[in-house]
């Protein structure tokens, strides 16, 4: 299941989503030298490792508010 979401949070980011992000420029820099779905796939791993390292960390999201 967690595959699954991030591999649609992944498309929605490189598709979908209006605001500029480094991940999203990077997405779109491999899409031109990979197809899309290789650049959603990579992006999705990207986004994976991001979550695990700030659940490992404790951190939270930059930008989400303080609890």
């Amino acid at each position: 299941m967690t595959r699954s979401l991030l591999f649609e949070a992944a498309g929605v980011l490189l598709s979908r989503n209006k605001r500029a992000s480094d991940l999203k420029s990077w997405g779109l820099r491999l899409i031109r030298r990979v197809d899309f779905a290789k650049a959603r796939v990579a992006v999705a791993r990207k986004l994976a490792v991001l979550m695990h390292c700030m659940w490992i960390r404790e951190t939270p999201f930059p930008g989400s508010p303080a609890i």
